[in-house]
């Protein structure tokens, strides 16, 4: 091979996503030039530090004999974590082990009641701060219970119900211990209660279904028993395992029997213990950018203990804890397992779900999130960018014809900001639109979001701000530019207009519709105008100025016609009608003759689904 790139036996290479063919080279010791020459040999315009996405390794491990390994996000940053001798699936002597508060998580339909659920046990009123009375973030809170003479603590995780929240909810699963799925009483199972309940089972973890509403007109606990049974949930009345409770979160009903629930079945099922020394990890549960505090995130401890003072880094952000508020905003020194807490003092906002850790020191804390950082970087360039093959290198250039919808997402939460970017890049939309998020980030509307937004390449972008606004001077440079910034508090009104926006953007469709046919019967010569048709239309109508076609014995003759002149026997007219006899021209077209069939029709615009 003139390329002098090494052939592998089948051996196996293991690379991060977004690995480039520098990296590639660097497993096999070979040239990183070499691969270059290689994948330009495939078919491929690679740089040799370019980001590459998963099926362009594949292909070049293929063709030179190796078998490739994508190294999944979490095993990319276990290994990351190694680097710095850190272990967080190390086991745990069972000396260091004590008993921990059950983490809980709240699911179920829209408007089933679940904040509403997590008020009653809470008596405050979260529910009247959310748009539409719809849950927009996840909320963690720890509450005390009195159970058989104990005070016992519970930490619950609020949620968001709208299929929109789909990745932020199976997030909640993933931390989770057990679940309260809510079901309406008066509503029954619905699509996003089996979506909930999936991603419980996929979490494996136990189940009490709380039926709510159970005071309103129409309420059948019963009929939500029997639907549940089809997927598995047998109330234990029934000779089943999972507990019901017949509640009424509004009217403040039975609550305590939710409670109760809860901690039964963490006591039967269930053995919750972690070690409570030790440097704390555990999970962000949501993140925010606060104009006083900055970088804020809620983080759930799940093991070890977090103090005010450690060096940690959650997601990409890392930072010395500053402060740490319960839910009450009330200052924490210390959070043990299934403790949440909000933590101020970081320099980024991380991301729903992330991990976070206590590093030895701030040097250690900040070099694990520059590399963590520089990985999702190198992942993401990866796939913006796409595969450029040789015969696409000209429609690339093209690609300016092509329209493009680019939008900048901008929300007060990370996990809304994440789960409006999953929507949308879900959205089933034609493929000559494009959708591209060219920038995603927390906190308001800045001048560096309005020039990034008219510097994009494509066109101007649009900003989409969730629950976040623009302030004056950025008002003003937004719209000196000609930015558009669209404002939402729902998230799915947001999907709905820009899936709207993006089907607006795509160029009519026009279908044929048949208007008539006419039979020429008579062919009369003029000087001053040509041949002239005189016909019978035999079906439909004959419209003057609409499109045209000639048939001769079934074939078409002539196509690109139009029909110039009308005439019902000597006045002009617009349209003849079936039955009727008629004289017309076909636009300066001659070559006709009698017997020939002439089609009108017209082009109507097509209603896109």
């Amino acid at each position: 091979m003139s390329s002098g790139a090494p052939r592998g036996q089948g051996q196996t290479v293991r690379l991060p996503r977004g690995a480039s063919l520098s990296d590639f080279a660097d497993k096999i010791d070979a040239n990183p030039g070499s691969l270059v020459q290689e994948m330009f040999n495939l078919g491929e315009m690679v740089t040799a530090t370019q980001s590459c996405t998963d099926d362009t390794l594949l292909l070049l491990a293929e063709h030179l004999g190796y078998a490739l390994e994508i190294v999944s996000p979490e095993d990319e940053d276990r290994e990351l974590l190694a680097q710095f001798h850190i272990d967080l699936d190390a086991d745990v002597d069972a000396a260091r082990l004590v008993s921990r508060p059950p983490v809980v998580t709240v699911m179920g339909h829209v408007d089933h009641g679940k904040t509403k659920l997590l008020d009653a046990i809470r008596s405050t009123h979260v529910v009247e701060g959310e748009a539409g009375g719809i849950t927009q973030h996840i909320g963690a809170y720890q509450v005390e219970v009195e159970h058989e003479g104990q005070e016992r603590k519970v930490t619950f995780i609020d949620t968001p119900g709208h299929e929109a929240f789909t990745a932020m909810r199976a997030r909640g699963a993933q931390v989770t211990d057990i679940v309260i799925l809510v079901v309406a009483a008066d509503d029954g199972v619905m699509p996003q209660t089996i979506e909930a309940l999936n991603h419980a089972k996929a979490a494996e973890v136990p189940i009490v279904v709380a039926v709510n509403k159970i005071d309103v007109e129409g309420a059948n606990p019963a009929k939500v028993r029997q639907q549940l049974t089809e997927y598995g949930l047998v109330a234990e009345e029934y000779g089943g395992d999972t507990m019901f409770v017949d509640i009424s979160a509004k009217s403040r009903i039975n609550i305590d029997g939710v409670l109760e629930a809860v901690l039964l079945t963490a006591d039967a099922s269930l053995e919750l213990t972690a070690p409570v020394d030790g440097s704390a990890h555990g999970v962000a549960i949501e993140g925010h950018l606060d104009k006083g505090r900055g970088p804020v995130a809620t983080v759930l401890v799940q093991q070890g203990t977090l103090h005010v003072g450690d060096s940690i880094v959650a997601g990409t952000g890392h930072g010395r804890v500053r402060a740490m508020l319960d839910e009450y905003s009330r200052p924490v020194e210390e959070a043990g397992p299934s403790r949440p807490v909000l933590v101020l003092g970081l320099t980024a906002v991380p991301g729903a779900g992330d991990t976070f850790l206590v590093a030895e020191d701030d040097r250690t804390a900040r070099q694990i999130a520059e590399q963590r950082e520089a990985r999702k970087r190198a992942a993401a360039n990866a796939y913006s960018r796409g595969r450029a093959t040789l015969e696409t290198l000209m429609e690339q250039v093209k690609e300016g014809q092509k329209a493009t919808l680019a939008l900048i997402l901008k929300g007060d939460v990370s996990g809304s900001v994440e789960a409006l970017e999953d929507a949308l890049v879900k959205l089933d939309i034609p493929e000559e639109v494009q959708l591209r998020i060219i920038h995603r980030g927390v906190g308001a509307i800045t001048e560096n979001d309005v020039n990034l937004a008219s510097a994009t390449s494509d066109s101007t972008a649009t900003i989409i701000g969730f629950n976040v606004r623009a302030e004056g001077k950025v008002r003003d440079l937004a719209e000196r530019e000609g930015v558009e910034i669209r404002y939402y508090t729902v998230i799915y009104q947001a999907i709905e207009e820009i899936e709207a926006a993006l089907k607006g953007m795509l160029k009519p469709e026009y279908e044929e519709f048949e208007l008539g046919t006419a039979e020429i019967r008579a062919v009369f010569k003029s000087s001053r105008i040509g041949n002239i048709a005189g016909c019978m239309v035999r079906s439909g109508v004959v419209r003057r100025n609409a499109k045209a076609r000639l048939l001769r014995d079934g074939a078409v003759v002539a196509e690109n016609l139009s029909i110039a002149s009308l005439k019902r026997e000597k006045d002009d007219a617009t349209e003849v009608r079936e039955g009727f006899e008629c004289g017309l021209t076909l636009g300066g077209y001659n070559d006709i003759k009698v017997g020939d069939v002439i089609e009108n029709f017209e082009m109507r615009e097509k209603p896109r689904a």
